[in-house]
Protein backbone atom coordinates (compact mmCIF):
# COMPACT_ATOMS: atom_id res chain seq x y z
CA UNK A 1 0.00 0.00 0.00
CA UNK A 2 1.44 3.35 -1.11
CA UNK A 3 1.81 6.10 1.45
CA UNK A 4 -0.37 9.17 1.14
CA UNK A 5 0.90 12.02 -1.04
CA UNK A 6 0.64 15.11 1.16
CA UNK A 7 2.02 17.62 -1.34
CA UNK A 8 1.94 17.45 -5.15
CA UNK A 9 3.45 19.92 -7.61
CA UNK A 10 2.21 19.74 -11.19
CA UNK A 11 3.79 21.64 -14.12
CA UNK A 12 4.79 24.48 -11.81
CA UNK A 13 6.18 27.53 -13.58
CA UNK A 14 7.28 31.00 -12.49
CA UNK A 15 8.31 33.60 -15.07
CA UNK A 16 9.48 37.08 -14.09
CA UNK A 17 9.26 39.84 -16.68
CA UNK A 18 12.54 41.77 -16.93
CA UNK A 19 13.79 44.50 -19.29
CA UNK A 20 15.90 41.85 -21.04
CA UNK A 21 13.04 39.38 -21.45
CA UNK A 22 11.17 36.60 -19.66
CA UNK A 23 13.17 35.08 -16.80
CA UNK A 24 12.21 31.43 -16.35
CA UNK A 25 12.94 31.01 -12.62
CA UNK A 26 10.98 27.76 -12.37
CA UNK A 27 10.02 26.00 -15.57
CA UNK A 28 7.41 23.21 -15.55
CA UNK A 29 8.60 21.04 -12.67
CA UNK A 30 6.73 18.07 -11.18
CA UNK A 31 7.21 16.22 -7.89
CA UNK A 32 5.34 14.99 -4.83
CA UNK A 33 6.14 14.58 -1.14
CA UNK A 34 4.68 11.67 0.80
CA UNK A 35 3.30 12.11 4.27
CA UNK A 36 6.09 11.85 6.86
CA UNK A 37 9.02 11.88 4.42
CA UNK A 38 11.74 14.41 3.62
CA UNK A 39 12.31 15.45 0.02
CA UNK A 40 15.62 17.22 -0.55
CA UNK A 41 15.64 19.87 -3.30
CA UNK A 42 19.19 20.76 -4.36
CA UNK A 43 20.99 22.81 -6.96
CA UNK A 44 23.25 25.80 -7.52
CA UNK A 45 22.29 29.30 -6.41
CA UNK A 46 19.77 30.76 -8.84
CA UNK A 47 18.37 27.40 -10.00
CA UNK A 48 14.87 28.21 -8.70
CA UNK A 49 14.67 26.00 -5.62
CA UNK A 50 13.89 28.84 -3.17
CA UNK A 51 11.31 30.29 -5.57
CA UNK A 52 9.69 26.84 -5.61
CA UNK A 53 9.50 26.84 -1.81
CA UNK A 54 8.01 30.33 -1.72
CA UNK A 55 5.33 29.34 -4.23
CA UNK A 56 4.39 26.30 -2.14
CA UNK A 57 3.66 28.50 0.90
CA UNK A 58 2.09 31.08 -1.42
CA UNK A 59 4.52 33.90 -0.73
CA UNK A 60 5.04 33.99 -4.51
CA UNK A 61 2.25 33.47 -7.03
CA UNK A 62 3.08 30.95 -9.80
CA UNK A 63 2.70 31.83 -13.46
CA UNK A 64 1.09 28.46 -14.16
CA UNK A 65 0.74 24.97 -12.75
CA UNK A 66 -0.85 23.54 -9.62
CA UNK A 67 0.24 22.96 -6.04
CA UNK A 68 -1.97 20.36 -4.39
CA UNK A 69 -1.95 20.04 -0.61
CA UNK A 70 -4.06 17.16 0.71
CA UNK A 71 -5.74 17.04 -2.70
CA UNK A 72 -6.64 20.75 -2.78
CA UNK A 73 -5.08 23.39 -5.06
CA UNK A 74 -3.79 26.03 -2.63
CA UNK A 75 -3.52 28.74 -5.28
CA UNK A 76 -7.27 28.97 -5.85
CA UNK A 77 -8.15 29.32 -2.16
CA UNK A 78 -9.79 32.47 -0.88
CA UNK A 79 -8.30 34.50 1.97
CA UNK A 80 -10.14 32.60 4.70
CA UNK A 81 -9.33 29.16 3.26
CA UNK A 82 -5.67 30.12 2.77
CA UNK A 83 -5.36 31.24 6.38
CA UNK A 84 -6.67 27.87 7.54
CA UNK A 85 -4.36 25.97 5.17
CA UNK A 86 -1.32 27.93 6.35
CA UNK A 87 -1.70 26.34 9.76
CA UNK A 88 -0.56 23.12 8.10
CA UNK A 89 2.15 24.52 5.77
CA UNK A 90 4.88 26.55 7.45
CA UNK A 91 8.31 27.76 6.37
CA UNK A 92 11.74 28.17 7.97
CA UNK A 93 13.87 30.75 6.17
CA UNK A 94 17.56 30.74 5.30
CA UNK A 95 18.63 33.82 7.26
CA UNK A 96 17.47 33.48 10.87
CA UNK A 97 18.16 37.17 11.55
CA UNK A 98 16.33 38.89 8.68
CA UNK A 99 13.32 36.57 9.06
CA UNK A 100 12.71 37.74 12.66
CA UNK A 101 11.31 41.14 13.64
CA UNK A 102 14.17 42.84 15.56
CA UNK A 103 11.68 44.79 17.69
CA UNK A 104 9.97 41.70 19.06
CA UNK A 105 11.19 39.46 21.87
CA UNK A 106 11.38 35.68 21.56
CA UNK A 107 8.10 35.38 23.44
CA UNK A 108 6.35 37.92 21.20
CA UNK A 109 7.69 36.30 18.03
CA UNK A 110 6.14 32.96 18.98
CA UNK A 111 2.95 34.54 20.36
CA UNK A 112 2.42 36.36 17.07
CA UNK A 113 1.56 33.03 15.42
CA UNK A 114 -1.15 32.38 18.01
CA UNK A 115 -2.52 35.92 17.73
CA UNK A 116 -2.85 35.75 13.93
CA UNK A 117 -4.80 32.51 14.07
CA UNK A 118 -6.61 33.32 17.34
CA UNK A 119 -5.61 30.01 18.93
CA UNK A 120 -5.54 30.97 22.62
CA UNK A 121 -7.94 33.41 24.29
CA UNK A 122 -6.30 33.40 27.70
CA UNK A 123 -2.86 34.94 28.16
CA UNK A 124 -1.86 32.30 30.70
CA UNK A 125 -2.51 29.44 28.25
CA UNK A 126 -0.62 31.25 25.51
CA UNK A 127 2.39 31.96 27.77
CA UNK A 128 2.52 28.34 28.90
CA UNK A 129 2.44 27.15 25.30
CA UNK A 130 5.29 29.53 24.40
CA UNK A 131 7.50 28.07 27.15
CA UNK A 132 6.52 24.55 26.08
CA UNK A 133 7.55 25.19 22.47
CA UNK A 134 10.79 26.86 23.56
CA UNK A 135 11.62 23.75 25.55
CA UNK A 136 10.85 21.49 22.57
CA UNK A 137 13.30 23.35 20.30
CA UNK A 138 15.99 23.63 22.98
CA UNK A 139 15.63 27.30 23.99
CA UNK A 140 16.16 28.16 27.66
CA UNK A 141 13.23 29.86 29.44
CA UNK A 142 15.62 32.68 30.41
CA UNK A 143 15.62 33.78 26.74
CA UNK A 144 11.87 34.45 26.73
CA UNK A 145 12.37 38.24 26.81
CA UNK A 146 15.51 38.33 24.65
CA UNK A 147 15.62 40.03 21.25
CA UNK A 148 17.05 38.54 18.03
CA UNK A 149 20.23 40.68 18.15
CA UNK A 150 21.01 39.20 21.57
CA UNK A 151 21.02 35.63 20.25
CA UNK A 152 23.56 33.69 18.18
CA UNK A 153 22.68 32.22 14.80
CA UNK A 154 21.74 28.80 16.14
CA UNK A 155 19.32 30.19 18.74
CA UNK A 156 17.77 32.53 16.17
CA UNK A 157 17.11 29.59 13.88
CA UNK A 158 15.58 27.69 16.80
CA UNK A 159 13.18 30.63 17.24
CA UNK A 160 12.29 30.35 13.54
CA UNK A 161 11.68 26.62 13.95
CA UNK A 162 9.60 27.27 17.09
CA UNK A 163 7.37 29.64 15.11
CA UNK A 164 7.02 27.05 12.35
CA UNK A 165 5.90 24.21 14.64
CA UNK A 166 3.76 26.36 16.97
CA UNK A 167 0.49 25.44 15.24
CA UNK A 168 1.33 21.73 14.81
CA UNK A 169 1.63 21.84 11.00
CA UNK A 170 1.77 18.81 8.75
CA UNK A 171 4.37 20.15 6.32
CA UNK A 172 7.35 22.49 6.70
CA UNK A 173 9.34 24.04 3.84
CA UNK A 174 12.94 24.43 5.02
CA UNK A 175 14.73 26.97 2.81
CA UNK A 176 18.44 26.32 3.40
CA UNK A 177 17.90 26.34 7.18
CA UNK A 178 21.55 25.64 8.09
CA UNK A 179 23.56 27.33 5.31
CA UNK A 180 24.09 30.53 7.35
CA UNK A 181 25.27 28.65 10.45
CA UNK A 182 28.61 27.31 11.69
CA UNK A 183 29.29 23.63 11.00
CA UNK A 184 28.89 22.57 14.65
CA UNK A 185 25.62 24.50 14.91
CA UNK A 186 24.43 23.00 11.62
CA UNK A 187 24.68 19.52 13.16
CA UNK A 188 22.64 20.62 16.18
CA UNK A 189 19.87 22.10 14.01
CA UNK A 190 19.77 19.04 11.73
CA UNK A 191 19.49 16.75 14.75
CA UNK A 192 16.70 18.97 16.11
CA UNK A 193 14.78 18.82 12.81
CA UNK A 194 15.18 15.04 12.73
CA UNK A 195 13.85 14.70 16.28
CA UNK A 196 10.91 17.02 15.61
CA UNK A 197 9.97 15.04 12.51
CA UNK A 198 9.81 11.82 14.51
CA UNK A 199 8.01 13.44 17.43
CA UNK A 200 5.37 15.38 15.48
CA UNK A 201 5.15 13.24 12.31
CA UNK A 202 6.23 16.18 10.14
CA UNK A 203 6.76 16.25 6.38
CA UNK A 204 9.73 18.26 5.09
CA UNK A 205 10.69 19.87 1.81
CA UNK A 206 14.39 20.48 2.54
CA UNK A 207 15.91 23.05 0.16
CA UNK A 208 19.72 23.25 0.06
CA UNK A 209 22.73 23.67 -2.22
CA UNK A 210 24.91 21.27 -0.22
CA UNK A 211 24.37 17.63 -1.19
CA UNK A 212 26.37 16.39 1.81
CA UNK A 213 23.80 18.01 4.13
CA UNK A 214 20.78 16.79 2.16
CA UNK A 215 22.21 13.25 2.12
CA UNK A 216 21.78 12.88 5.88
CA UNK A 217 18.22 14.18 6.16
CA UNK A 218 16.38 13.16 2.96
CA UNK A 219 14.42 10.09 1.92
CA UNK A 220 14.44 11.21 -1.72
CA UNK A 221 16.44 13.91 -3.52
CA UNK A 222 15.47 16.12 -6.46
CA UNK A 223 18.14 18.01 -8.43
CA UNK A 224 17.39 21.33 -10.16
CA UNK A 225 19.38 23.19 -12.80
CA UNK A 226 18.45 26.62 -14.20
CA UNK A 227 14.76 26.31 -13.39
CA UNK A 228 14.44 22.69 -14.50
CA UNK A 229 14.29 19.50 -12.49
CA UNK A 230 16.87 17.11 -13.96
CA UNK A 231 16.81 14.09 -11.62
CA UNK A 232 14.68 12.66 -8.82
CA UNK A 233 15.19 9.44 -6.90
CA UNK A 234 15.88 8.05 -3.42
CA UNK A 235 18.95 9.28 -1.57
CA UNK A 236 20.86 6.00 -1.85
CA UNK A 237 20.46 5.77 -5.62
CA UNK A 238 21.40 9.38 -6.31
CA UNK A 239 24.79 8.84 -4.65
CA UNK A 240 25.36 5.30 -5.87
CA UNK A 241 24.07 5.60 -9.43
CA UNK A 242 23.41 9.20 -10.58
CA UNK A 243 22.21 9.26 -14.18
CA UNK A 244 22.34 12.96 -15.06
CA UNK A 245 25.78 14.49 -15.81
CA UNK A 246 24.98 17.48 -13.58
CA UNK A 247 24.10 15.23 -10.64
CA UNK A 248 27.42 13.40 -11.08
CA UNK A 249 29.29 16.72 -11.08
CA UNK A 250 27.57 17.84 -7.87
CA UNK A 251 28.35 14.57 -6.10
CA UNK A 252 32.00 14.67 -7.21
CA UNK A 253 32.35 18.08 -5.54
CA UNK A 254 31.52 16.72 -2.07
CA UNK A 255 34.75 16.66 -0.03
CA UNK A 256 35.75 13.32 1.50
CA UNK A 257 37.60 12.96 4.82
CA UNK A 258 39.43 9.89 3.52
CA UNK A 259 42.63 11.25 1.94
CA UNK A 260 43.68 7.80 0.71
CA UNK A 261 40.52 7.40 -1.33
CA UNK A 262 41.00 9.19 -4.63
CA UNK A 263 37.96 10.84 -6.10
CA UNK A 264 37.46 11.78 -9.74
CA UNK A 265 36.48 15.44 -9.58
CA UNK A 266 34.28 16.59 -12.45
CA UNK A 267 35.11 20.20 -13.29
CA UNK A 268 32.27 21.91 -15.15
CA UNK A 269 33.54 24.32 -17.77
CA UNK A 270 31.78 27.42 -18.99
CA UNK A 271 29.17 29.61 -17.33
CA UNK A 272 25.67 28.76 -16.12
CA UNK A 273 23.30 29.71 -18.97
CA UNK A 274 20.93 32.63 -18.45
CA UNK A 275 17.34 31.74 -17.46
CA UNK A 276 16.18 34.72 -19.55
CA UNK A 277 14.66 33.53 -22.82
CA UNK A 278 16.30 30.06 -22.67
CA UNK A 279 16.92 28.21 -25.91
CA UNK A 280 15.07 25.12 -27.13
CA UNK A 281 17.55 22.42 -26.08
CA UNK A 282 18.86 21.03 -22.81
CA UNK A 283 19.75 23.72 -20.25
CA UNK A 284 22.89 21.80 -19.31
CA UNK A 285 24.08 21.51 -22.95
CA UNK A 286 26.80 24.25 -22.85
CA UNK A 287 28.58 22.59 -19.88
CA UNK A 288 27.91 18.91 -20.58
CA UNK A 289 30.82 16.66 -21.56
CA UNK A 290 28.43 13.93 -22.75
CA UNK A 291 26.24 16.01 -25.06
CA UNK A 292 25.12 14.70 -28.43
CA UNK A 293 24.56 17.02 -31.37
CA UNK A 294 22.08 17.97 -32.60
CA UNK A 295 19.51 16.41 -30.25
CA UNK A 296 20.87 17.89 -26.98
CA UNK A 297 21.17 21.36 -28.52
CA UNK A 298 17.79 21.43 -30.23
CA UNK A 299 15.46 19.18 -28.19
CA UNK A 300 14.66 19.65 -24.53
CA UNK A 301 14.78 16.29 -22.67
CA UNK A 302 11.61 15.27 -20.88
CA UNK A 303 11.57 14.07 -17.29
CA UNK A 304 10.88 10.35 -17.49
CA UNK A 305 11.02 7.29 -15.26
CA UNK A 306 13.96 5.20 -16.47
CA UNK A 307 13.91 2.84 -13.47
CA UNK A 308 11.27 2.31 -10.78
CA UNK A 309 11.17 5.54 -8.78
CA UNK A 310 14.13 7.05 -10.67
CA UNK A 311 13.26 10.02 -12.88
CA UNK A 312 15.75 11.85 -15.09
CA UNK A 313 15.70 14.48 -17.85
CA UNK A 314 18.59 13.47 -20.12
CA UNK A 315 18.79 12.09 -23.67
CA UNK A 316 21.64 9.80 -22.60
CA UNK A 317 20.13 8.51 -19.36
CA UNK A 318 20.09 4.91 -20.56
Amino acid sequence: MMEEKLLEVENLQKIFNTPRGALHAVDNINFFVRKGETLGLVGESGCGKSTTGRMIVRLTQPTSGRIMFQGQDIHILNKKQLKETRKNIQMVFQDPFSSLNPRMSVSDLIKETFDIHKVYRKDKERDERVLEIMNVVGLSPRLVNSYPHELDGGRRQRVGIARAIALNPKCIVLDEPVSALDVSVQAQILNLLDRLQDEFKLTYLFIAHDLSVVKHVSDRIAVMYVGKMVELTDYKTIFKEPLHPYSRALISAIPTPNLKKKKDRIILEGDVPSPINPGPGCRFYPRCRERIDPICKETEPEMREVKPGHFVACHRAE
